[in-house]
């Protein structure tokens, strides 16, 4: 299963972007608290999550509490990485879970937290112009990638709604 995890995000309309590529995508999402919002439907809904009934997701304690409940392979991904998202073969992991580790928004994830496991922090290829990107956008960009490796398992290749067919039969 493919998991993602925002440590403590701090701004309610990216965290219901990412609600809602978690449904699109079948991802389980973890938030380790503290929270920069309240996790209420109405504030959710107004993020933009008209899914929140098909979310599959969990809040944490802190990050040894999600430690504590979830085994697998974490990346982490940061502005310090050294290796892009892409250079990583998720192919490898398909029988364990895959958690991807988003820090937030002002900060990151610790320090403390990335040296314990240099080997899998990573960072999206960018200029130099940037420091960053918006959180919803990077956990867009990695999943899809850790989803193309995996021939985008279990996911529809067609629009459901209208029939597979739909726009050859118009």
């Amino acid at each position: 299963m493919i998991n993602i995890v925002l440590y403590q995000p701090e701004i309610p309309q990216n965290t219901g972007n990412v609600m809602r590529t978690c449904v699109a995508t079948g991802a389980k999402l973890h938030l380790i608290k503290p929270l920069g919002f309240e996790l209420d439907e109405k504030r959710i809904r107004r993020s933009g999550v008209n899914y929140i009934d098909k979310l599959k997701y969990e809040v944490y304690e802190n990050f040894e509490d999600f430690k504590n409940k979830n085994k697998g392979i974490y990346y982490y991904f940061t502005r310090y990485g050294k290796k892009p998202h892409s250079s990583f073969n998720y192919k490898e992991d398909k029988n364990k879970d895959i958690y991807l580790i988003f820090g937030k928004e002002s900060t990151g994830i610790p320090k403390e937290i990335l040296q314990k496991d240099l080997e899998h922090c990573m960072r999206i290829p960018m200029t130099r112009d940037v420091r960053s990107l918006n959180l919803s956008n990077c956990v867009a960009i990695v999943l899809y990638e850790v989803l193309r490796q995996l021939d985008y398992d279990n996911l529809l290749k067609f629009e459901p709604h209208k029939g597979e067919n739909f726009i050859e039969e118009l």
